[in-house]
């Protein structure tokens, strides 16, 4: 019987498989010779014009070296002989009256996956006894502008700030069982979440009412740091990709009637681990015909993209079927005109879906790994956060949305080209839709997918619980 989340997570991160995965790629790039990786966390920083301390991030670089979320820490790992060891703040008498005891070397020695815990104070003299260890020719790795200026590096023969960034960033792609766990669980947090926003949407009268029970949620069962900042878009602004100001009447200024949609793309974060999820919720309980025929047909787009997913898979083939898919539906419902293939051929269908199908998803809402090439000239691929096949063990999001925004679609309705393919007698019943998005966390295998996110998507489902059921 598979262990269940929270009996992986009772266990270390893996921070020393992590080391020595950073260490196979350096040796895979060309390292010869003997090598210290050196990194620092993320400093305590006061607020402006305040004495608090600002709200913490850790770096996601030295975190998946060490597992730690301690600030002002460091961490060196000997490659040769595979020794990871970590340095937390020794304990200062004077911090100990406002904040009480820190975490002794011995606790952060149980907790950590590290070989060595020491304090901060001792770290120049381990570099020094490090650098006689490398030899003539050994290398310590570093960040550039991650590297205070109390450190010293000089006893290593050479330094290089670039290398083990890349490193990280390519090895981070794919995920061991405890990373998958940690955003599966981030995922059940977001799940409760967004059904207690679906709840309280058909009474609530304005945004700031859903995203104060999204995140009140979040915190509640143990997630007190969001992904990313919420969206939690109502009526048109729903059609606005980032929306980010949530404090909107759930009202329409002008006629006084209830708006159609809430798109809520929210998501909270465990021990650093991000999901991303997105949904569409009708505010007054029941989807519109239009809001209906968009919901289905956006389900519709991600159901056939995710029966493409599996190692190897390239990803542009599965953005290029979402977009198909998209085409057909919009084809049926009269708001496109045209043949399917001249249409895909024009990039009409980027005038309603104008982003990429998805991104890596782990330590960073947008992951690390995914070459993207913002560079394409070609409209339908260039906002592709990632590019190539799918390795098995990464977690992509699968998101496609379909949307009415005036500012995106006008430049199509004004071309005398592109013009002749939408009608625009059709496409002005939508246009109060806004936008539908249906976003999942998928965790790619050799054969096929785990979907990581149990927040409800039927259609049936969503329907039920913004009526309070």
């Amino acid at each position: 019987m598979a262990p269940t989340v929270d009996e992986v997570l009772a266990g270390k991160y893996p921070a020393k498989a992590h080391a020595r995965k950073v260490a196979a790629y350096l040796r895979e790039q060309g390292l010869q010779t003997d090598g210290v990786i050196y990194l620092e966390s993320q400093k305590t920083k006061l607020q402006e014009d305040n004495d608090t301390d600002q709200p913490f991030r850790q770096r996601r670089y030295f975190f998946y070296l060490s597992g730690c979320l301690l600030p002002d820490s460091l961490l060196t790992y000997h490659i040769s002989s595979d020794k990871l060891t970590l340095y937390i703040p020794p304990l200062d008498p004077e911090s100990v009256i406002w904040s009480g005891l820190p975490v002794s070397p011995e606790e952060a020695l149980e907790a950590y996956d590290v070989d060595q815990v020491l304090v901060t104070t001792e770290i120049n003299p381990a570099l020094a006894h490090l650098g006689t260890q490398v030899g003539k020719d050994g290398t310590v790795f570093s960040i550039q502008g991650q590297i205070s200026d109390e450190t010293s590096l000089v006893p290593f023969p050479k330094t290089d700030v670039k290398a083990v960034k890349t490193a990280i960033e390519e090895c981070r792609v794919v995920k061991d069982a405890y990373e998958v766990a940690l955003i599966r669980k981030a995922n059940d947090v977001t799940a409760k979440a967004h059904i207690a926003v679906y709840k309280a949407a058909k009474t609530a009268t304005n945004e700031r009412e859903l995203a104060a029970a999204f995140i009140g949620t979040c915190i509640a069962h143990g997630c007190p740091q969001m992904a990313y900042p919420p969206i939690v878009a109502s009526g048109t602004s729903s059609a606005t990709l980032h929306y980010v100001h949530n404090d909107q009447s759930l009202y329409d200024p002008a006629t006084k009637d209830r708006k159609l949609n809430l798109l809520l793309d929210a998501a909270g974060e465990y021990r650093t681990y991000a999901a991303d999820v997105t949904r569409s919720v009708p505010l007054s309980g029941t989807f519109s015909p239009e809001s209906r025929s968009i919901y289905d047909l956006v389900l519709q787009m991600q159901l056939e993209s995710l029966a493409m997913i599996k190692e190897g898979v390239l990803w542009e083939d599965v953005h290029t079927t979402a977009h198909r898919v998209a085409i057909k539906g919009l084809l049926k419902l009269g708001i496109l005109k045209g043949s399917e293939e001249e249409l895909l051929q024009k990039r009409v269908s980027v005038a309603f879906f104008p982003h990429g199908l998805g991104h890596y998803l782990g330590m960073d809402t947008h992951d690390t790994g995914g070459h993207a090439n913002y560079e394409d000239k070609d409209s339908m691929f260039k906002a592709l956060r990632v590019r190539g096949t799918l390795p098995a063990g990464s977690v992509i999001t699968v998101e496609p949305g379909v949307y009415f925004c005036r500012f995106i679609i006008q430049p199509y309705l004004d071309s005398p080209e592109l013009s002749q393919y939408i009608n625009k007698d059709v496409l002005e019943k939508y246009w109060s839709v806004g936008g539908v998005r249906i976003e999942d966390n998928i965790h790619v295998t050799k054969d096929g997918y785990e979907n990581l996110t149990t927040a409800p998507k039927s259609l049936d489902e969503i329907e039920l619980l913004a009526n309070g059921s």
